[in-house]
């Protein structure tokens, strides 16, 4: 993992504790740095490495949020703290629907909780701190610029996500922290957009209101305690109106099913898709994972129907991890 001296945040884009009516310094010591080692036979290796890198809050005593897919199948997790410190932890859960990840600290943290916030009484506009790892200069002052729906080419759908600007250029388990100095959600991706003929580049966030009903499940049963949702393994984009899948999951239902890389998926049960979004809906409205998921796919000029049998992709995942 990168020294945290081995970087900066601009110093235009820093947060200046004076502007703020919370104890800045106090509330950014609560996120921490995050190192995971994933083992290489691992699932999710080929797309997100055995080595990973981020940031995790402290929202309970020893207990971290993260952002799950830096903690996916890890078999070891270490947490760097300001002080120099380095805590092992252990992966307690992640829910694929939202996208949090938890961890819990197997040695003192010595670090005030960050108190959870309400990111539904967030407005655009609204001045933030996307908080880093190291404090004040690894993390950047920056504003909600949207609150829209967005879609993953993973096969995950937020009703309701965050995005900010300034963008923070380490974001991974970054904290959002509201003017109250209060936690409203946990950085996801970088994205490029486009605002007056320039591009440039937006944090999405994860809201925080969504952790509060799975918490308990998380802390209890390492995921939500629910019947999980279809899932077919393959990666999709739009394009032109067209539901195009770009990847397929070595292992998942759609390679089985011999789904490949350029097709378009034209129909999911007998209903147009033109979108992920009217993809997602309709396919995890059949029902819970092992389903059946008609699909109508046209490929190099020919139109066919198939049937996947969907999964819950914790079965795919090595799950060591999950006690």
């Amino acid at each position: 993992m990168p020294a945290l001296t081995e970087w900066r945040v601009p110093p235009a884009n820093q947060p200046r504790a004076s502007d703020y009516g919370f104890d800045l310094e106090r509330a950014l010591a609560s996120v921490v740095g995050l190192h995971a080692i994933i083992p290489p036979d691992a699932s999710s290796a080929e797309t997100l490495g055995t080595e990973r890198a981020g940031n995790g809050v402290v929202i309970d005593d020893g207990l971290v949020l993260t952002i799950g897919y830096l903690i996916t199948e890890a078999e070891s997790v270490w947490l760097h703290l300001g002080d120099g410190r380095v805590v092992e932890g252990h992966v307690l859960g992640f829910d694929t629907v939202t996208g949090f990840g938890l961890v819990q600290a197997l040695g003192r943290l010595d670090i005030a909780p960050l108190p959870l916030g309400s990111s539904a009484d967030t407005r655009l506009g609204d001045r933030v701190v996307v908080g880093g790892a190291g404090g004040r200069t690894r993390s950047v002052a920056s504003q909600i610029v949207a609150k829209q729906e967005f879609a993953g080419y993973w096969e995950y759908l937020l009703d309701e996500a965050l995005f900010t600007y300034p963008a923070h250029p380490n974001w991974g388990g970054t904290g959002l922290i509201n003017a109250r100095g209060e936690l409203i959600g946990i950085g996801s991706l970088q994205l490029k957009r486009e605002r007056d003929d320039k591009d440039e580049h937006v944090n999405m966030i994860v809201p925080i209101d969504l952790l509060k009903p799975i918490l308990d499940d998380l802390r209890k049963f390492g995921r939500v305690n629910k019947p999980a949702r279809p899932w077919l393994g393959l990666y999709s984009t739009e394009i032109d109106d067209r539901l195009v899948v770009i990847g397929i999951s070595a292992n998942g239902p759609a390679a089985r099913a011999e789904l490949k890389t350029g097709d378009v998926i034209l129909a999911v049960d007998g209903d147009e898709v033109t979108s992920q979004t009217a993809f997602y809906k309709k396919m995890w409205g059949l029902g819970a994972a092992g389903v059946d998921v008609p699909l109508t796919v046209h490929h190099e000029g020919v139109t066919f129907d198939v049937t996947v049998t969907s999964t819950d992709r914790f079965k795919l995942l090595k799950a060591p991890q999950l006690h």
